[in-house]
């Protein structure tokens, strides 16, 4: 067999040991959760004003805040920039 082959197989009884609950080598990376209201009211705008501003539909918006769902991608690098320098990315918009 070849070394490619041993790797990959190794993998996935890794994978199917970690699954089972067993012990294995996996490292699980999960993200942060993001209080989407938080960073929303740290800007002082209204749902509908953060909406228009950083382009961000209003129904999608909601789910976030209510914990429906999670940002993802994209969405939550800017996310994360408007919480740490919303008027950063405000000035990057204007120009």
């Amino acid at each position: 067999m070849s070394k490619a082959f041993t790797e990959i197989a190794a993998g996935l009884e890794d994978a199917i040991s970690h699954a089972k609950g067993l012990n294995s080598e996996v490292v699980e990376h999960s993200p942060e959760n993001l209080n989407v209201k938080a960073i929303r009211a740290k800007t002082g705008m209204s749902q509908q004003s953060f909406c228009a501003t950083f382009g961000i539909s209003l129904g999608t918006l909601r789910h976030w805040e209510q914990g429906l769902r999670s940002p993802r991608g994209a969405a939550r690098v800017l996310l994360k920039v408007v919480e740490q320098n919303p008027n950063a990315v405000i000035q990057a918009i204007n120009e």
